[in-house]
């Protein structure tokens, strides 16, 4: 089977390689020479366009920032739908607004080219040793289909229902990370204010109920000061503002959600929108005049 695979950036470049180690032969395309060359250097080859890379591909595999890059890879003048094969199948593993997801099947199932909705969660470090949770919507029975190659990227790959409801599923996700984050250094600030060691509290608290993977994730980064990005604050906030949207569209009120945004933007505004999102312990210092750090 031949996998094409658009989009090998901080997520795609490592769940490429895991797709090659699990023996799969990739094609690949990415807007970075470099990172292309890194695949070639593994055994995969190159295409110039998403139109070129689909003429070459059973299964194609998109990993990009939001609807716009994923609707272009996919529907463009160069894109997917102009040279996939009939029965191919894409799987969309972007984290994108659930109702493009659902524009965008329409339009392959035009062209007799399936499609699931199939974002996931686990930043990084679970994206380069492969345990990424995937979310998938979609046709059960193409989910039986491609379920082997989405689980050789993660330990987990659960089918939520139909499509879309991969995308839903990960928003309420990346709400759940961004009020833990935001909790945690509220908490982690407050410590510090009250003269308490941050990385005491931490430890302390993490094998109780206020434990999360979140909290061990993300209290570390902030104690080493170490914001390097793992999932950029520019991009939780593209995922908050798809979260607010579907929840205007449904008439779901997200209030909490809607309150972590605003601090989201303010620290973009502060020059941290490519800071990981752990960087929202800055927006609590910057209120406190606190350092939080081991």
């Amino acid at each position: 089977m031949k996998i094409g695979f658009i989009g090998l950036g901080i997520m795609g470049k490592p769940m490429s390689k895991n797709l090659i180690k699990a023996g799969y032969s990739l094609v690949v395309l990415d807007h970075h020479a470099e990172n292309e060359a890194e695949l070639n250097a593994l055994g995969a080859t190159t295409a110039e366009t998403p139109k070129a890379l689909a003429g070459q591909s059973d299964v194609i595999i998109t990993m990009l920032p939001n609807s716009p890059n994923v609707q272009e890879a996919l529907l463009g003048e160069n894109g997917v739908i102009h040279g996939a094969r009939h029965g191919a199948i894409v799987i969309d593993m972007s984290s994108i607004a659930p109702l493009a997801s659902r524009e965008m099947h329409a339009e392959l199932a035009k062209k007799n080219i399936a499609l699931l909705d199939a974002p996931v969660s686990g930043g990084e470090p679970k994206a380069i040793d492969g345990t990424l949770s995937v979310m998938v919507g979609g046709d059960k029975a193409l989910f039986d289909k491609c379920y082997d190659i989405m689980k050789s990227m993660a330990s987990s790959v659960v089918h939520t229902g139909e499509i879309g409801a991969g995308n839903v599923t990960k928003l309420a996700n990346q709400v759940i990370v961004a009020l833990n984050i935001a909790a945690m250094s509220e908490a982690l600030t407050l410590a510090t204010k009250a003269g308490v060691s941050p990385e005491l509290v931490y430890q302390a608290i993490r094998g109780g109920l206020a434990g999360s993977t979140v909290l061990d994730a993300k209290a570390p980064m902030v104690l080493d000061r170490n914001f390097k990005p793992g999932f950029r604050i520019d991009l939780h906030i593209k995922d908050l503002m798809n979260a607010l949207d579907t929840s205007h569209e449904i008439g779901a009120q997200l209030p909490l959600t809607a309150a972590v945004m605003e601090m989201m933007q303010a620290l973009r505004s502060d020059g941290l929108g490519k800071a990981d999102h752990s960087a929202l312990a800055c927006y609590y210092e910057k209120l406190t005049n606190v350092e939080v750090a081991r």
